[in-house]
């Protein structure tokens, strides 16, 4: 199965479209008994504690998100403390809560059903307080588990085509997607999730990393046969989807890579069950065997930069943005931010400003340092604030705009006004018919002209579109709750979004739905 050969891929696309009559055809329903394990557990494998007295960074939020790409001048040495402060704040059980039947474990960043299915892995050279070797991260521990001894990052160099931020890394940092573990709730939508999941945790991750002054780089292409054997994980339940290159020591020599062309020795490892029943849906290992890359010439053209996706002319009024100034930012740090950071229950129908809407709108989308947006290891360039998705926004209450909707422009920036009018109840509707996007400030919806994507990057461009718009979403929570406002991801019917921002989004795909607003009461919930 061809990288290029697009149609495994748009069959599961099109075969995971929620509609009206889909949802109501399902029939789906939550089988608790088979409700699955929240973590991954190595059981015969001693944990190493990660130390939490971590010094704050002391960078408020919105700085944090502005500084976005952890690139700038300033560069701090990656150690454990500073490493266990960026799993923390991006993957970490920040607060926990009893109930009759257990306990409900609230996480750094949002996560679909609250099921947490990506794990992280950790692969160093020596660090600091740290062996080199390969390690799980271990949540509800709060520690690593070694895998394996060693510095890895030959194989790991061999794997992203000699990729320049996993070359002079201090860390690299192994994102994978456990399908049960969601697909217990969402069916095969589950590989979507994989990425707006894994994207929120991104969003985090990224942003401490720039508190911290630690350089940190998005990798998307790599060979996904080698990382997943070097993680000895069985790919019938547990795959590689993203790989983040932290910290930077040019000096170092650099790593030879005809170790990793060796056969890595399987782990074999004992992992606790991850559930009692699983259902198996076919259709997200299709798309993800659609959407790996085989060899290392495959990757080298996953780096050709991201593709031209050009605005249309303006035909509506244009309403420029205008953010906050950093000397009226709210001013409380990333770490605050996170720590308190929930998925809105509810929102009040009450408006927002202007000026706090475009906040959230400039902060998320500030460049990304990804290898899919061409963007290197300095600062972003202009292609790095390139995108694969566009926003498009149902304004319902913000003050000094009219309601309707809307598409952002990011060349000015500025608000382009598609159509005036009161919109609350199709906003509703959109969102899969919840309260929520009816009632928000803003319903902000992420589409993508998919067609032309995949026809640049292959069936590799549908993870690197879902996982942008799981970052900007996460970016949006992070600035959102920087200014005391709530938040909350959402699904949504495809098709019908794709109509309802037409002409103007004819051809593109409904990727992702953020509301915002002001929460109804200070009752917060994981998404």
């Amino acid at each position: 199965m061809s990288n290029r050969d697009t149609t495994a891929l748009w069959r599961y696309h099109n075969a995971t479209k929620h509609s009206y009559s889909s949802v109501r055809r399902s029939g789906h329903r939550l089988d608790f008994a088979t409700y699955p394990a929240p973590f991954k557990v190595y059981p015969d494998i001693e944990s190493i504690p990660l130390p939490r007295d971590w010094n704050g960074s002391g960078t408020d939020a919105l700085s944090a998100l502005a500084s976005f790409s952890g690139n700038g001048e300033q560069q701090a040495a990656l150690d454990l403390r500073a490493l266990a402060a960026i799993l923390y704040y991006s993957a970490g059980i920040t607060r926990r809560r009893q109930y009759p039947g257990g306990e409900i474990y609230f996480r750094a960043a949002a996560c679909t059903g609250a099921l947490y299915e990506v794990e992280l892995y950790v692969a160093c050279g020596i660090l600091p307080g740290l062996e080199a070797g390969l390690y799980h991260f271990d949540p509800a521990a709060f520690a690593l588990q070694k895998l394996r001894t060693g510095d890895r990052h030959s194989m790991l160099l061999s794997a992203t085509a000699n990729e320049e931020a996993v070359r002079d890394a201090n860390a690299v940092i192994i994102c994978t997607g456990t399908y049960w573990r969601n697909a217990w709730k969402y069916q095969a939508r589950t590989y979507r999730h994989f990425f707006w999941d894994n994207g929120t945790i991104l969003a985090n991750l990224l942003a401490m990393a720039a508190a911290l002054h630690v350089p940190a780089r998005l990798v998307m292409g790599f060979v996904d046969d080698q990382v997943n054997r070097l993680l000895d994980v069985d790919t019938q339940r547990e795959v590689a989807i993203s790989i983040v290159a932290l910290g930077r020591d040019a000096s170092k020599p650099a790593r030879a890579t005809q170790e990793a062309a060796a056969q890595i020795e399987p782990l074999s490892l004992k992992t606790g069950p991850p559930s009692p029943g699983e259902v198996d849906y076919p259709l997200m290992r299709d798309a993800h065997q659609a959407s790996s890359l085989r060899t290392v010439e495959e990757v080298k053209q996953w780096r050709a930069g991201p593709p031209a996706l050009a605005d249309q002319e303006p035909t509506g009024k244009l309403f420029d943005l205008a953010p906050l100034a950093a000397a009226e930012w709210p001013g409380e740090t990333i770490e605050q931010v996170i720590q308190r950071r929930g998925s809105t229950r509810r929102f009040a129908r009450a408006p927002i400003s202007v000026e706090q809407l475009s906040t959230m709108l400039v902060s998320a989308t500030r460049g990304i340092a990804a290898d899919f947006l061409g963007s290197g290891l300095g600062p972003p360039s202009e292609a790095a604030l390139s995108r694969l998705n566009d926003l498009y926004v149902i304004v319902n209450a913000i003050n000094g705009l009219p309601s309707g909707s809307y598409y952002l422009r990011r060349d000015r920036p500025a608000l382009e006004l598609l159509q005036q009018g009161e919109f609350r109840d199709r906003a509703g509707y959109l969102g899969l018919e919840q309260e929520l996007p009816a009632d928000a400030a803003a319903a902000i919806f992420f589409l993508a002209d998919l067609k032309a994507i995949l026809e640049h990057f292959g069936n590799r461009g549908y993870r690197a579109a879902q996982i942008e718009a799981g970052i900007l979403g996460g970016k949006l929570y992070l600035a959102a709750y920087a200014q005391k406002i709530g938040a909350t991801g959402l699904t949504f019917y495809d098709d019908d979004v794709t109509d309802f921002f037409s002409p103007h989004a004819a051809g593109k795909s409904a990727i992702f739905l953020v509301a915002v607003g002001i929460p109804a009461k200070r009752v917060l919930r994981t998404l």
